[in-house]
């Protein structure tokens, strides 16, 4: 990976991105393993606003080298500040086909890694990225324990969540948030 000499600000930027964003939705059918993956346009949807209102962009190049072919990624904050990483595949065949395939797979791996983006079952209203269901009770005292457990000000995990109490957390951010709590064990 390669990246500006400070990344402070993109940091940040990510960090307040990454609260926003909901989950690229399982909405493209594979046949082979009979099984249900967010395609490139779904994780697109998920990362769009959230990069938007918060200065963040990112281009894609495709590339290739001896281990394969696949694509750069480099994303980029409003301040100049910048990370970038390179992602290939093997060729199995080579066709522009099976090419086209690979740099479509690279770009929503990539792109995926980079912005940090979970990939979410597609069970109706639930999962769409802007989902506003909040966590069940359960999941409110299983966070209120982790908070306890770990001396976490719950003013600072509010903030850090843009919400006003625990019960106000979104199902689509339930798991950032018990993953940072038990980071903090």
């Amino acid at each position: 990976m390669k990246s500006s000499e400070q990344i402070n600000e993109l940091a940040a930027a990510l960090s307040k991105a990454q609260s926003d964003m909901g989950g690229a939705v399982r909405d493209s059918d594979n046949p082979f393993f009979k099984s249900k993956y967010a395609d490139l346009t779904s994780v697109i949807k998920a990362i769009k606003q959230p990069f938007s209102d918060n200065g963040l962009s990112y281009t894609q190049f495709p590339m290739n080298d001896e281990t394969g072919i696949g694509v750069c990624t480099r994303l980029m904050h409003s301040s100049g500040q910048w990370l970038e990483m390179s992602y290939t595949l093997p060729m199995v065949k080579k066709d522009p086909q099976s090419a086209s395939s690979s740099i479509t797979y690279a770009r929503r791996a990539a792109i995926s890694a980079m912005a940090g983006i979970p990939t979410a079952d597609d069970d109706a209203e639930s999962a769409m990225i802007r989902s506003t269901k909040k966590i069940s009770g359960d999941q409110i005292n299983i966070i209120n324990d982790l908070i306890a457990s770990t001396g976490t000000d719950l003013d600072k995990f509010c903030k850090a969540f843009k919400i006003p109490f625990v019960s106000d957390l979104l199902t689509l951010q339930y798991d950032r948030a018990v993953a940072a709590l038990e980071a903090k064990k």
